[in-house]
């Protein structure tokens, strides 16, 4: 069946879709995998998809979406889980904005329920020219293998308690300074539900290059996913030449993403140059710091998030003996620090 649709998700980017797409009725059911759906009802919330080119635009009921078999773990937004099965007609939910396609469990109420969406088929690509068998898509077609190269320059880590905890207010600040200094910056999110949302802010505050988990063919990374994926991104930014890399790390270091799982390793561990904890409040800010250096070894050289946002989180971190800094309020000092930080590490620019 061929169909003309009206949006495509920015899940489904590594494919280079057009808006007139060939479906087939057998669903591949894994994760990654590439669908059509068409929206059911309207929503005046949580009602935006971002396109391939991170464009947002609103959601109506009879949009024809294309977006890619998923699950979420958001405590403030989704949870939701892969279909046990699955075939045309059937319902599934939207999971998040950036087009991930799944059935939701439960739901945080700023959110509001999920869409849900009638699927329509499977989406095919015909990768051999003037051949007319197709085959079911997938975001790991073009997506990113990893160049074998190791990164030969520092990774600031920014992690944090919590989603929405200030992470990439951080990163931003951390990337527009060393930019500024003369550096040759590569920005990354290593993990998460895909959304290029983050990446794209880190490459408007002056990353030469961002990627993430969805360029390396990750929907959703998760435990077993994340060290891989890490590694994958860190040789593709070490290909361009950067000088020094700025890694997100999606929602908590307690979270259901993998975040541990790449602080647990020694040699992701080991690329360290400096290690920003954004944190939303003084427990946060505390009860992370132990987490960190009890769980795995690490003791951050920065709290930065709400729980830094006036002089009384400041007054409270200092007891816990390390330095505050506030994205939103001094920027540049935030990002003046962690320039400090690496400068002897990587060399001053002239």
């Amino acid at each position: 069946m061929r169909i003309h649709v009206d949006k495509l998700a920015s899940v489904t980017r590594n494919l280079r879709l057009g808006r007139t797409l060939t479906l087939d009725s057998a669903i591949l059911l894994e994760e990654g995998s590439v669908i059509a759906c068409k929206i059911r009802g309207e929503k005046t919330s949580y009602n935006q998809l971002e396109d391939p080119h991170g464009r947002m635009s609103t959601l109506h009921d009879g949009d024809i979406l294309v977006g890619a078999l998923g699950h979420r773990n958001a405590l403030q937004g989704y949870e939701g889980i892969l279909p046990a099965a699955l075939k045309t007609g059937d319902t599934v939910n939207l999971l998040n904005m950036g087009g991930v396609l799944g059935q939701c469990l439960s739901h945080n109420p700023d959110v509001g329920r999920p869409f849900e969406l009638e699927v329509l088929g499977q989406v095919l690509v015909f990768p051999e020219f003037q051949s007319r068998a197709g085959q079911p898509a997938h975001i790991r077609m073009g997506a990113l293998k990893g160049t074998g190269l190791s990164p030969h320059c520092p990774v600031v880590y920014v992690a944090g308690t919590c989603m929405n905890s200030g992470k990439t207010a951080a990163a931003c600040a951390t990337v527009r300074q060393l930019s500024r200094a003369g550096y040759r910056v590569g920005a990354c999110k290593l993990t998460g539900v895909s959304l290029m949302r983050d990446a794209l802010a880190m490459r408007d505050y002056g990353a030469e290059v961002a990627l993430d988990f969805t360029d390396a063919g990750s929907v959703c990374t998760d435990a077993a996913s994340a060290a891989g994926v890490a590694r994958t991104i860190f040789s593709e930014l070490a290909a361009h030449g950067v000088d020094v890399i700025v890694a997100e790390t999606g929602d908590g270091i307690m979270g259901e993403y993998g975040v541990q799982a790449i602080l647990q390793d020694p040699e992701l561990r080991a690329l360290s140059g400096a290690f920003i904890l954004c944190a939303n409040d003084p427990v946060g800010a505390a009860g992370g710091v132990h987490h960190l250096q009890t769980t795995f070894g690490i003791c951050p050289d920065l709290i930065a998030g709400p729980a830094t946002d006036n002089r009384v989180g400041e007054r409270f971190v200092a007891t816990l003996g390390l330095p505050a800094r506030n994205a939103r309020a001094d920027a540049d000092a935030l990002g003046r620090f962690v320039l400090g930080l690496l400068e002897p590490k990587i060399g001053a620019k002239v």
